[in-house]
């Protein structure tokens, strides 16, 4: 925190410190509304793996200041920096501001969904926000091709020809219909109504346009051969293996392999690399708690606690679940957005415990999707709430939102200990 606070002083001192820098290697971006950290990070594990030398952001520190920061800390006194790649987790609405004097050579963009309404607003504007950036931007660009919002940037300067798309094919769990809470059901440019051929989830999936054809894009990789038990995926006939089995982080991990590959890297390399890639930070984290098998992970919006919940869902084991919701103002104050949570269907889940600053809040949103009152358990003190998770023996989810998961998480460690 203090590294950010240094950072903050920097550049409200002066906010173009960013020209400064004498930076010669190539700088690699990763943003979208879900997925930032865990991609970043892969893909600057994968660079390592590769022997070279890499500095990024690993904490998550994603704003202008957490970036400056990281810059300042790695930089000689003449502004000088020493490395093979620069590899960012950039907030969505920072990209026009962090790459306006820093030469940006490969974006990647995951996914947008609607997050913190009260300080993003509507999803709708923030990809204006980045279409203007990108009208001007000329180096890379890997965009998921199954998310209209993102899919769309690629025509936002027609004379960039370097723009990548990746695809995931159709995975065991996809629906043809929409069971989640999606965005971009208009095609931004003739607003006609998307068709759908299957959704991944909310609003991810395969689309077009019935109209003009948008959608239609050549693919850069595309993986097919989804299988989650063995926590596998195909890319061109190569097959990958991951520490992780949601189609979520598949698309992560797409967009990884896409964008380390436009520096040729060796597929085994990457494919090594993948293999052994953990966060272990409360991003589908999974732990051992007194013999019982614990997944924690990180859901700050809608889509976020609806794909944990789709992993819970997926999994056939009995389990009992434990959200932890905040309001903080890095949370957001509104919390609306768990209305958009799809509990209506929770498979063999035998309690449900909350825990957090809104954990009655929490409870109600869940007696509401029909779920046994009985068996729903809220508790102010998070301490009290991992002491009731743990007073049974079975299989653990843990959900909690922005400022609740390191808690959470050192909650749970504790009793561990």
């Amino acid at each position: 925190m203090e590294e950010i606070y240094f950072g903050k002083l920097a550049f409200d001192w002066n906010p173009e410190i960013f020209k400064y820098f004498k930076i010669s290697c190539p700088i690699i971006a990763v943003t979208a509304t879900n997925g930032k950290t865990m991609t970043n990070n892969a893909i600057g594990y994968v660079l390592k793996k590769a022997g070279y030398n890499v500095i990024s952001n690993i904490e998550g520190n994603n704003m202008e200041t957490g970036i400056l920061s990281t810059l300042i800390k790695n930089s000689s006194l003449t502004g000088k920096i020493k490395a093979d790649f620069l590899v960012f987790e950039v907030d969505e609405s920072y990209i026009p501001v962090v790459f306006k004097d820093l030469k940006l050579d490969t974006l990647v963009i995951l996914n947008f969904f609607r997050d913190q309404l009260d300080r993003n607003g509507e999803v709708e504007s923030l990809i204006l926000r980045i279409n203007e950036f990108l009208k001007t931007y000329t180096g890379n660009l890997v965009l998921n091709n199954d998310d209209p919002n993102v899919s769309r940037l690629g025509k936002a300067n027609p004379e960039n020809s370097n723009v990548y798309y990746f695809s995931v094919d159709e995975y065991e769990f996809a629906t043809k219909t929409l069971k989640e809470a999606g965005e971009g059901k208009f095609c931004p440019f003739c607003k006609s109504r998307l068709e759908y051929e299957y959704y991944q989830y909310s609003h991810i999936g395969k689309f077009k346009c019935p109209n003009c054809g948008f959608g239609n894009n050549k693919i850069y990789k595309f993986a097919k051969n989804i299988n989650l038990k063995e926590k596998s995926f195909e890319i061109d006939d190569f097959k990958y293996y991951t520490k992780f089995n949601s189609i979520y982080n598949i698309y992560n991990f797409v967009a990884v392999i896409s964008c380390v590959s436009l520096y040729n890297i060796d597929k085994n390399i990457i494919k090594d690399a993948l293999s052994t890639f953990v966060l272990n930070n409360g991003r589908l984290e999974e732990l051992e708690i007194d013999g019982n098998k614990t997944i924690i992970n990180l859901a700050k919006n809608p889509t976020g606690a609806n794909v944990s919940l789709r992993i819970l869902n997926e999994d056939e084991n009995e389990k009992e679940l434990l959200f932890v919701l905040n309001d903080n103002l890095a949370d957001g104050r509104d919390v609306s957005w768990i209305w958009d949570i799809n509990f209506d269907e929770l498979k063999n889940v035998k309690r449900v415990i909350t825990s957090g600053q809104r954990a009655y809040d929490m409870a109600i949103r869940i007696k509401t999707s029909g779920f046994d009152l009985n068996n729903i358990f809220a508790h102010l003190e998070l301490s009290k709430a991992v002491q009731d998770l743990y007073s049974t023996k079975t299989k653990k989810y843990v959900i909690a939102n922005y400022t609740a998961l390191k808690p959470t998480r050192d909650e749970i460690l504790k009793y561990h200990n």
